[in-house]
């Protein structure tokens, strides 16, 4: 049977790189199969039939191309598992809910590890290097929507060179697919999040917002009376406000700088996105912290957004470059249209 590719999806293999335009996008993949990625070779001598997942954008990516009876091990998870893969979750172990050690990924007996930050598994991974797993025979794959645009030598979240696009999520689900000969899956995919995403901005166009708004993405916070963790302009959050016509208050290049409540006050944005997750590791992880934080505080009360209910929670890992931003724009694009601004 001849398969038909949706147009928006034939427009994006007509004009994108040579990542995605390989051979094996017609046929299966051809071992073995020689990539780049995250400044490394990659050589894959046969489709992995154990794989280890350290970050949750991964894991989803790879329950999306329908590869979960592959998957041995997970972590690192902000928010619960995408609804539609709840009950296979359920049965893969999960290594752990934030880092996992290097022995326990390990002890899983990958053939590769799907990897969501450099900060896990990189240069100066805390899990471990890519060395330290070529050294036992384990292929590392680091999404390139962590690398491509962004320089991770600069320590914590990293800084980003260059603007986050949707292109580099599906740059990972394209070589991921490659990787696994499932190529069909990955179109698929990769054609559903277009199509979300055109829908989310055209809903947004329909709206007619006004000119000029502005918002603020606050991740979270080390302590609540510290200044808080919020989206610098290149990242996941840069890209949805862009989509949508919202203007950053916060400027900087960072992934995740810590600005000011009275800096924030003084730009005093219209909308202020706050993240939802599980993750307990700061007291401001927790999304009713946050509220009561911005409801009572005698900087951050005063913003206009707090004053007129224009806050938005949304999924923690939305926030990160992953699959999930196509979503976030999405769920942002909804908030919007129950809004109303003077």
């Amino acid at each position: 049977m001849r398969l038909i590719l949706p147009a928006g999806l034939a427009l994006l293999l007509g004009s994108t790189p040579l990542w995605a335009q390989t051979p094996a996008q017609t046929g299966a993949t051809q071992y073995p199969l020689v990539l780049e990625n995250c400044g490394k070779r990659l050589t894959i001598e046969a489709a992995p039939e154990r794989a280890v997942t350290i970050g949750q954008s991964a894991t989803e990516i790879l329950y999306s191309l329908g590869l979960a009876g592959k998957v041995k091990g997970t972590s690192v998870w902000f928010n619960p598992v995408l609804p539609q893969f709840a009950d296979v979750n359920a049965t893969i172990p999960r290594l752990s809910d934030n880092d996992p050690s290097f022995e326990s990924v390990l002890a899983q007996k990958p053939d590769l590890v799907a990897v969501q930050y450099e900060w896990h598994v990189g240069p100066s991974g805390i899990v471990g290097t890519r060395e330290m797993f070529d050294d036992v025979g384990v292929n590392t794959y680091i999404m390139p929507a962590d690398c491509d645009t962004k320089d991770n030598s600069t320590g914590g979240d990293g800084t980003r060179v260059g603007a986050f696009a949707p292109e580099q999520v599906y740059k990972g689900i394209t070589q991921l697919a490659e990787i696994f000969n499932v190529q069909p899956a990955g179109r698929t995919l990769v054609s559903a999040l277009q199509a979300t995403e055109a829908q989310a901005v055209a809903r947004a166009q329909a709206l007619d917002l006004p000119e000029g708004l502005s918002a603020v993405f606050w991740f979270s916070s080390a302590d609540l009376e510290l200044d808080p963790y919020v989206a610098g302009r290149l990242g996941a959050p840069g890209y949805m406000m862009g989509k949508l016509g919202i203007r950053n208050v916060i400027e900087s290049d960072e992934e995740w700088p810590t600005v000011g409540w009275e800096t924030i006050a003084k730009a005093d944005p219209d909308v202020i996105v706050i993240a939802k997750m599980d993750r307990r590791r700061f007291p401001a992880d927790d999304v009713a912290a946050k509220m009561d934080f911005l409801k009572t505080d005698p900087v951050a009360s005063q913003m206009k957004a707090v004053r007129e209910g224009h806050i938005v929670v949304m999924d923690a890992h939305a926030m990160s470059a992953t699959m999930r931003s196509i979503y976030g724009l999405d769920s942002l694009s909804q908030a919007l249209s129950d809004m109303t601004f003077e």
